[in-house]
C-alpha cells in the first residue's frame, strides 16, 4: 500500500499579518518553524521514513520541508496554492467566508479557480504516487491547495469544521489512482 503525508507549510508572517498569500511569498514566522520541527518529531515518534519528499515551489513549503527532513527533495509547480490575483498582499477579510463562493470569485481579478487547482494538485500528485519507488512520499504545499485537493475525495466539511492549521498532515491511502484519507494529524504546539 502506498501512503501520502500532505502536510501544510508552516505558520508565515503574512499568516500573522491576516493577509492573503497565494503565489506571492512570505517568509516562515519563529512559530511556523516550530510547527515544522513539531511534524518532524511527530514523524520520528511515529517512526515514519521516507521514499521521496516534494514540495511546491514557494518558499515558505520547501523551508518547512527542510526542517522536517534533510532528505533530497523535488520542488513541484503543481503543488503551488490558489493563485489569488489582485487580492495577493491583501487582508484575509476580502475574501469570500464560504468555500463555495470561492471557486470563481477570484478569476476576474487574474486568480485561479479553485476547481482548477484542485485538479493541478491531483494530477502533480497522481503523478508522484504512480511511479513505482514512491510508497510513502513526504509533500509540503498550502492550505488551498490541501483543502481543493481533499474535496476531489470526500466532502471535507467534517475537516474544514475542526481546521487545518499550520503544520497539520494529511495522510492519505493511494491506491489505483484514488486517494482515501486516512486521518489528519493537528500536531500541537
Amino acid at each position: 500500500m502506498k501512503r501520502l503525508y500532505l502536510v501544510r507549510h508552516g505558520e508565515t508572517l503574512f499568516n500573522t499579518q491576516g493577509k492573503i498569500q497565494g503565489w506571492s511569498d512570505s517568509p516562515l514566522t519563529e512559530r511556523g518553524i516550530k510547527q515544522a520541527q513539531a511534524v518532524r518529531d511527530y514523524f520520528g515518534s511515529e517512526g515514519i521514513r521516507f521514499d521521496h519528499a516534494y514540495s511546491s515551489t514557494s518558499e515558505r513549503a520547501s523551508d518547512t520541508l527542510e526542517l522536517i527532513t534533510g532528505m533530497p527533495y523535488a520542488r513541484l509547480k503543481g503543488l503551488k496554492e490558489v493563485n489569488y490575483g489582485f487580492f495577493e498582499g491583501e487582508r484575509e477579510m476580502l475574501k469570500p467566508k464560504e468555500p463555495q463562493e470561492i471557486v470563481s470569485f477570484f478569476v476576474p481579478f487574474g486568480g485561479e479557480n479553485t476547481n482548477d487547482v484542485a485538479e493541478r494538485v491531483a494530477q502533480t500528485l497522481t503523478e508522484v504516487m504512480e511511479q513505482e519507488d514512491h510508497t510513502n512520499v513526504l509533500v509540503v504545499s498550502h492550505s488551498g491547495a490541501c483543502y481543493n485537493f481533499l474535496k476531489l475525495w470526500q466532502d471535507p466539511a467534517e475537516e474544514l469544521a475542526k481546521g487545518f492549521p499550520n503544520g497539520s498532515i494529511f495522510v492519505y491511502e493511494y491506491k489505483e489512482k484514488v486517494f482515501r484519507l486516512e486521518e489528519v494529524v493537528r500536531p500541537v504546539l
